[in-house]
């Protein structure tokens, strides 16, 4: 070394052989080629060449020159570059330069030379790769680490790489560029904040943009130094995250786009910084928890994340945040729930409960996008979400806003098409989501058009696709009925229903619009007009693009045309979309994109255009059915038994018969209908009967052939078919023939002369097709009929027992268990109701004779000859059979007139018959009757004797029926003002009187002044008043008032020289103004006009008298609680049967949210579970010694019944009060103070309020003999009461004190769902509420003897007969001013006669948030 030195104090610089001095003297293109050698030469030296190197360290200094530094041409420099890096090679570890100058210079001068690395195509770049290659291999820059600015060396460099890294680079440019600047990581003693941020903005989204490969880059560079560099990146966090010190670095902004990208490249790097990030969840300023929450969710959400498992400290904590009180982040939190679904199926436990909570959120964006990340996930994989979440959509279907419900039923509808309908999953996947297709239908029981608009578009676009070849969509229609629930089955009938009433709405308004113009056509234009809006979304605005539809089809005579094709009944499925596509085409407009007016076209043309029946769809459905009956369709493999496929089969094309009776004329068609009356089965030969009747009208004309095989068929039928196949093959000859009356002739006469008494179970049949014969045509029958029924209908079938009845403690079995001589006297008492509907007058006196006949079945308990021959059941069948006897006949003006208020009123106690399903058929019986406005609207009274009842469930279904009369009221009053003059007989207000007066005849109020006795009659008026009331429409309050008013100035019309009766009227109308005026604030104004009381009722107000005396106990008045009355909406099942007591647990949101169909003839059942049943599953009753269990199942939950304890009473009390199966106090003031506590509604849950305490039976009149006397005396109004069950002997108090509480926590729960938390961070979920049981049924463990109710009824034989009831004016017509309904649906009124009902629905839910 001392020798170089010499060497280079001597200032001589050798050059390698060949080559002469290079100076500034020589050209450029001489200096170029004189460098090139010395590059060669520097090329080949190794560092071994001891020699050469001393030789050549002169040049190696020279080259260093700022000459050679600061040359301007690159050609120079890079050479100069090449050389400089191989002298590094040559000379290490030692360099030749000592100044830390120049050794900054060299390094600076090296990385300017490589961004020619830039241009691939350069000539030269294979010098700036091997320069590279050089630099990297000896790791050159390793020398600047002693040197003071080796931060701006190191730092330049690696701007320079990342600029220079393209895509036109190879594996080996990336390669030496990472081991370059890696082994500077590496081997250096520190990383400064200036280098890492130069690494690290190559990760933020904006550069990683602009260029991928220094992301690249970046990206090895750190896998490959992840452990050398993870404490300056921690570090680098914890002075952002922790410190705040965002100065220490331009990228502090991007702290988490940073923390994302690195955790991705490599999660070690982040060792230490995943903690502060939970401490960041907590932050109090909600922009930094949206962004550290939108971070995670990316990191947890990566396909191949496993950070949740890793960290279950930051998971928990990021599960927290959806709870979070600032909505956009749980937002986030919700839209990353389908990532994590969709990536972490094992995560999907822990994400269930927080998407429940979040589905109730108050904000609906975050429910909506809940039902999305479940359905997104679902749709990718139905094994990814659990039943739980599913659920969760479900829910939504009912949510109160709109777009919630449409992403929830669209949602719902196309996981069923992926895996139902295409079944992509296989069958355990159709299996897991067969629910979707009932609960979609379910919808459609909901009042809003825009949620039944959808379920028709998703029908036809998801679960029957319109575009499905013919055979395949009716194959598809075909197991889609005979799969689907009764309630979804029932909503598919009322939208068929539906849109085909809305296609004669259109076929009508076009009928108008072709007339000659007038004022009277234009009127009735817009009347059409009107109920075709309300059909429509948005109803306000349709009314204006309907009558500009009206317009325009009056002015464009094709559009007209093309309507009128596609509204016949003739047009076919093909038809209709030639014609939707042409309407709608030619009211469209290119230069107007947005069309309200074509929207609302288009909704119109969806809900009329025949989409899925026509004539040929029709035939493959038979043809369909043929196949199940032949034994070759495929029905187990679609999951259906082939005797229920073609029993569903047949009800479908019933169905499809009353709204598409022209598509069934085929010959074909009928032929294979034909087939079909031949099976054994009943049901299906039943079912191809009613489709005869309603789609044979010109059978007999178009298809004679199949006329003389189908004649023969029926008159068979008709005579020894079975009772119900036997009624429809009458209907089918009257409707089908027009020679009927010889045919009738033909049936009538053997019938008649073939009676015979001695063979019961012969005599059905022939009864009940007499009894149609009668209504039929009764003219041409009347001598016999008239003989029939007096002579062998009363005297020898219902006066007579022949066969002893089963003695058994049951009050009601099974229809099949029904002895034939109870199934005969009940078609005879429908034969003579029949024979008057049909002769519909009573000039004979016939009607007199046959309430009589009724009312003394009513007064024996329904053993009309009261030899106590006949079992319970029996006398049950019959009772009901009396009563709805009586209801049919009410229903007919003729004898509306001649039913006495004491045949009234005898009738109405049915409604508390010991028997549950004798007042359950009977109200509704009642409530079909009612929502035609069919029966007068003293009816509707009767349902007051239901606030009674002691079966919760039957009380909650009698309010559901009362809110839907007085609603198809006041709805019927809205459409029609013109008959403002017909108020009496359709104001619901005008039940009023009719409540009182039914209350104040009440066998059970015995003693005027009893405090018991006057509790229950308030608690039945506000049964009655608090719907009546819910609305003060015109200031009803004040017209209910001087109702009541008006009442104590008259007489009772029954008994008007009757002190007591007349007392009795009067203290039950000061119990009605008590209430009035505790409940409404605005009684006390005038009255719109003055009230109208029924003169049958009432005598006329005597002049100048004016009754102001309280006839109210002072005690009494304690009980009148001020309040508002609830405004309450109709339930979805007014109509449905409810078959077990006490099964149905009622909730505020149930009740209150969910409302009914428009159409009261429909009797759509709630929608729930699949409840298909047979009557004879109506085993499980009160009737019977079994318990019930709560719906859930759950032992411990099971309800003891409520019922008041029973206390000592005097032997007076016991004398002269009814038992009730309540506590009586041994004195006054001691049950005054008891009534208080328990009675005081302020302190009572909303049920409760409605609700009287549960009692055994009802209507046991005073008696003087000793309690134990069970049994009374023949012919003594009433039966033996049950025996209270033990449990009723248990204390009642404190039973009642937890069911409030229990309530009231229940309705603070439904009120949490819309209150937002005001905490800082998180939603506070009330932990405690989530786990509480449901509110518990009252009644619904009650066996067999505790629920039955006394049937009220006559009175003791000994008392002397009424007075002659005053003559009823007639009913007013405005009650049949409703169009009469098909004849079917008295034919199923008749149904539900013959048959009980099947076992109860449950309610829809109402909506929820």
């Amino acid at each position: 070394m001392a020798h170089s030195k010499a060497r280079v104090t001597d200032g001589k610089v050798t050059y390698p052989p060949g080559v002469k001095e290079i100076s500034d003297k020589i050209s450029k293109e001489e200096m170029v080629r004189r460098l090139k050698m010395v590059v060669k030469t520097f090329m080949d030296m190794d560092q071994d060449s001891e020699e050469e190197k001393e030789l050549y360290l002169n040049l190696a200094l020279h080259l260093a020159s700022d000459f050679f530094l600061k040359h301007p041409d690159k050609d120079v420099r890079l050479l100069v570059a090449c050389c400089l890096a191989d002298i590094f090679r040559i000379y290490a570890p030692e360099a030749p330069y000592t100044s830390p100058d120049k050794l900054k210079d060299i390094f600076m001068f090296i990385t300017r030379q490589l961004k020619g690395l830039e241009d691939t195509k350069s000539a030269q770049f294979n010098r700036y790769f091997y320069l590279l290659e050089n630099i990297a291999w000896v790791k050159s820059y390793n020398i600047c680490f002693e040197l003071e600015d080796s931060n701006e060396i190191f730092t330049q460099l690696y701007r320079t790489l990342f600029q220079v890294i393209n895509n036109g680079h190879n594996q080996k440019v990336h390669m030496h560029m990472v081991d370059l600047m890696s082994s500077i990581i590496c081997e250096g003693d520190t990383v400064s904040q200036e280098l890492l941020d130069t690494v690290l903005v190559n990760l933020v989204p904006a550069h990683k943009n602009l260029n991928k490969q220094a992301y690249d880059l970046a990206k090895a560079l750190l896998k490959r130094t992840a452990q050398a560099i993870e404490p300056y990146i921690t570090n680098f966090f914890n002075q952002v995250l922790m410190l705040g010190k965002t100065s220490v670095s331009d990228l502090s902004e991007h702290v988490f786009d940073l923390i994302l990208e690195l955790y991705n490249i490599d999660s070690h790097l982040l060792l230490s910084v995943l903690p502060q990030l939970e401490f960041k969840l907590k932050s109090n300023d909600n922009d930094e928890r949206l962004q550290v929450v939108k971070l995670l969710a990316k990191m947890f959400g990566a396909k191949d994340s496993e950070l949740a498992a890793q960290n279950k400290p930051l998971w928990q904590c990021y599960l927290g945040r959806f709870n979070d009180i600032h909505v956009p982040i749980r937002l986030e939190c919700v839209k990353f729930a389908s990532h994590c679904l969709m990536n972490h199926p094992d995560l999907a436990k822990d994400l269930t409960e927080f998407l429940r909570v979040r589905s109730h959120d108050p904000e609906e964006a975050i429910r909506h996008d809940v039902i999305v990340s479940i359905v997104t996930a679902a749709k990718k994989d139905l094994s990814l979400v659990n039943d739980a979440l599913l659920n969760f959509v479900k829910e939504r279907t009912l949510d109160k806003r709109w777009r919630v419900r449409k992403e929830a039923m669209m949602g719902l509808a196309s996981i069923y098409r992926k895996y139902s309908l295409q079944g992509e999953g296989g069958r355990e996947a159709s299996k897991q989501i067969s629910w979707i297709k009932d609960k979609l239908l379910h919808i459609y029981y909901q009042n809003s058009i825009d949620d039944r608009l959808l379920v028709e578009r998703v029908f036809a676009q998801y679960m029957v696709p319109h575009n499905l070849e013919t055979t395949e969509r009716m194959k598809c229609l075909y197991y889609l009925y005979a799969t689907l629930d009764t309630n979804a089955v029932k909503a598919l009938n009322e939208m068929w229903k539906c849109q085909n009433l809305l296609r004669h709405n259109v076929k009508d308004l076009l009928d108008l619009v072709k007339k000659p113009k007038s004022e009277a056509s234009s009127k009735a234009v817009f009347a059409k007009v009107m109920v075709i809006t309300k059909n429509l979304p948005d109803p306000g605005k349709a009314q204006d693009f309907v009558k500009k539809l009206a317009q325009v089809l009056d002015d464009d005579e094709r559009i007209r045309d093309q309507l009128e094709t596609l509204v016949s009944p003739s047009c076919s499925c093909k038809q209709a979309e030639v014609c939707v596509r042409d309407i709608t085409k030619k009211l469209g407009s290119p230069k107007q994109p947005s069309n309200p007016f074509l929207e609302m076209v288009k909704f119109l043309l969806e809900r009329i255009a025949p989409v899925h029946i026509d004539t040929e769809s029709i035939s493959a459905l038979i043809k369909q059915v043929n196949k199940s009956i032949d034994g070759t369709a495929d029905d187990e493999d679609e999951g259906v038994p082939t005797e229920e496929a073609i029993r569903a089969g047949l009800e479908l094309l019933k169905v499809l018969s009353f709204t598409h009776p022209v598509s069934f004329h085929s010959a074909e068609t009928f032929e294979s209908l034909l087939g079909c009356l031949k099976m054994d089965d009943e049901k299906v030969a039943e079912a191809a009967l009613q489709i005869f009747k309603n789609t044979g009208s010109k059978l007999e004309e178009s298809f004679p052939h199949v006329k003389s095989v189908l004649l023969p068929v029926l008159q068979a039928k008709a005579k020894r078919g079975p009772p119900r196949q036997a009624k429809y093959a009458i209907h089918c000859i009257n409707s089908m023939f027009t020679n009927r009356d010889t045919h009738f002739a033909q049936i009538f006469e053997p019938l008649n002369k073939g009676l015979d008494p001695a063979n019961l179970e012969q005599l059905i049949t022939p009864l009940t097709t007499l009894g149609h014969l009668a209504q039929l045509a009764p003219e041409q029958f009347a001598a016999p009929l008239k003989s029939l029924v007096a002579n062998f209908i009363v005297k020898d079938l219902l006066m007579n027992d022949r066969v002893p009845g089963k003695k058994t403690t049951k009050l009601w079995v099974p229809d099949e268990e029904v002895s034939p001589e109870t199934l005969a006297k009940i078609q005879g008492i429908k034969l003579m109701v029949r024979w008057l509907l049909g002769v519909k007058n009573n000039q004979s006196k016939s009607g007199n004779s046959t309430l009589r006949m009724l009312t003394a079945i009513l007064h024996s308990d329904g053993d009309l000859t009261e030899q106590g021959r006949m079992g319970k059941p029996d006398m049950s069948r019959l009772r009901l059979a009396a009563a709805c006897a009586l209801l049919k006949l009410a229903q007919e003006p003729c004898y509306h007139e001649i039913i006495t208020l004491e045949q009234y009123q005898l009738c109405a106690l049915v409604i508390n018959d010991e028997c549950y399903q004798v007042r359950q058929c009977f109200s509704q019986k009642l409530h079909r009757g009612l929502c035609r406005l069919r029966l007068p609207l003293e009816y509707m009274a009767v349902f007051a004797l239901c606030a009674k009842d002691p079966v919760k469930e039957r009380r909650a279904h009698a309010r559901q029926c009362l809110v839907k009369n007085v609603n198809i009221r006041r709805e019927y009053l809205k459409q029609h003002a013109a008959i403002s003059d017909k108020l009496f007989s359709l104001l619901p207000e005008y039940v009023v009187p009719y409540a009182i007066h039914l209350l104040a005849h009440d066998p059970d109020y015995v003693k005027v002044q009893d405090i018991e006795q006057l509790k229950e009659i308030k608690e039945a008026l506000w049964f009655v008043l608090e719907i009546i009331m819910a609305k003060n429409e015109n200031n009803s309050h004040a017209f209910i008032r001087k109702m009541v008013e008006n009442m104590k100035n008259t007489k009772d019309a029954q008994a008007p020289t009757d002190p007591k009766t007349n007392e009795k009227l009067y203290t039950v109308c000061d119990v009605a103004m008590h209430i009035i005026m505790s409940k409404s604030t605005t009684y006390s104004l005038d009255s719109p006009k003055d009230p109208v009381l029924p003169s049958c009722f009432f005598t006329k107000p005597e002049k100048n008298f004016s009754n102001t005396k309280n006839f109210l106990p002072p005690e009494m008045k304690s009980f009148f609680t001020p309040g508002k009355p609830k405004s309450a909406n109709v339930l979805g099942a007014v109509n449905k049967p409810l078959a077990s007591a006490g099964k149905q647990i009622q909730s505020k949101a149930s009740r209150m949210e969910t409302t009914s169909n428009d159409d009261p003839s429909s009797n759509p059942g709630s929608p729930h579970g699949k409840t298909r049943l047979d009557s004879t599953e109506m085993d499980h009753s009160e009737n019977e010694d079994i318990s019930l269990k709560r719906a859930d199942s759950s032992d411990k939950d099971i309800e003891k019944p409520r019922g008041r304890k029973r206390g000592v009473a005097s032997s007076e009390d016991q004398d002269s009060k009814p038992k009730r199966g309540r506590k009586k106090a041994a004195a006054n003031t001691a049950a005054v103070v008891e009534s208080e506590d328990q009675w005081d509604e302020d302190n009572r849950p909303e049920d409760e309020q409605n609700s009287p305490p549960k009692k055994g039976r009802r209507g046991r009149p005073p008696k003087s003999a000793a309690p134990s006397q069970d049994t009374p005396a023949k012919g003594k109004r009433g039966r033996k009461k049950a025996a209270p069950p033990p449990e009723e002997e248990e204390e009642e108090e404190e039973e009642e004190e937890e069911e409030e509480k229990v309530e009231e926590e229940a309705a603070e729960d439904e009120e949490e769902e819309d209150d937002g938390s005001s905490e800082n961070v998180e939603l506070k979920t009330k932990g405690g509420r989530q786990a509480r049981a449901p509110r518990r049924s009252q009644g619904s463990t009650e066996s067999a003897e505790s629920t039955p109710q006394k049937r009220r009824g006559r009175p003791p034989k000994s008392a002397q007969p009424p007075a002659k009831k005053p003559a009823r004016a007639g009913r007013s017509k405005a009650a049949a001013a409703k169009e009469e309904e098909a004849e079917e649906e008295d034919e199923e009124e008749e149904q539900q006669e013959e048959e009980p009902t099947p076992k109860g629905r449950k309610k829809p839910a109402g909506r929820r948030r």
